[in-house]
């Protein structure tokens, strides 16, 4: 999967565009790694606490270790070079816990541990292609920390989808319900703009469908004529809050 996706963004968009893979621990292959070492493809990887890492992290004077911050967040952090048995070589590996689990700050004993492998900083051609592309923010352990817990934000547009259409299809043929995905699909790319262009000043283009269809769209309003004009008539409060003027003249613009 991931052999075919780098191909196809080289061969669509540019050959020398920096690529970075995240992955959870489920992924923590020597394979896997050298492909992409071997490609010049990022990887930020989660690692599996071994008892030789536990007490490797365990002997290190806390005044060698870091700490970075972020709101609703901060980590403490170690970085060295690890080798596992099988490897060939040693890799970057960053040994990283969290302070807090929500609001709630947890005690020294019950913060969890985490494990990050990656090539990122190593002086691989890789570090160039991120340098020309500006990002040599990338190289710091608190950047690599940061990108690998936001993991689970590429996870975000599928559940717009999903809260925007349906999982289960209406169908019982397979011609029928691959129809109705793809104009679901279209419909949402529309919705999308929509946020965008339109509805972007007064609700967040992050929200889903659900949340802009009970702020913007579950409103009351009345269609009267007068005048020899249609006028839509809409609650002064709601108005207001929406700012609806801005969503008229955006309308009309997009339109």
């Amino acid at each position: 999967m991931i052999q075919r996706a780098v191909r196809a963004i080289r061969a669509s968009y540019r050959e020398d565009v920096p690529i970075i893979v995240r992955m959870d621990a489920g992924f923590l292959d020597q394979a896997i790694f050298e492909w992409c070492e071997a490609e010049q493809v990022g990887y930020i990887c989660g690692g599996k606490l071994y008892a030789d890492i536990k007490a490797v992290a365990a002997g290190i004077a806390p005044n060698l270790w870091s700490r970075f911050e972020r709101p609703g967040q901060v980590w403490q952090y170690v970085e060295w070079a690890d080798r596992r048995g099988s490897w060939k070589r040693f890799r970057r590996a960053i040994f990283c816990r969290p302070f807090y689990e929500g609001r709630q700050m947890l005690m020294d004993f019950a913060r969890p541990d985490n494990l990050i492998y990656t090539n990122l900083g190593m002086g691989l051609p890789l570090d160039q292609q991120l340098r020309v592309a500006g990002r040599t923010d990338l190289f710091a352990a608190a950047a690599i920390i940061q990108c690998y817990h936001e993991r689970g934000s590429d996870e975000l547009v599928h559940r717009a989808f999903k809260d925007f259409g349906f999982e289960q299809l209406p169908f019982h043929r397979f011609v029928a319900n691959a129809a109705f995905y793809y104009v679901m699909m279209l419909s949402f790319v529309l919705f999308e703009l929509f946020k965008q262009r339109v509805c972007a000043p007064v609700i967040p283009v992050t929200a889903y469908a659900s949340s802009l269809r009970r702020r913007l769209i579950d409103m009351a309003a009345k269609i009267v004529r007068h005048g020899g004009r249609v006028i839509l008539k809409v609650p002064r409060a709601v108005y207001e809050h929406l700012n609806f003027e801005r969503l008229w003249q955006n309308t009309a613009a997009a339109g």
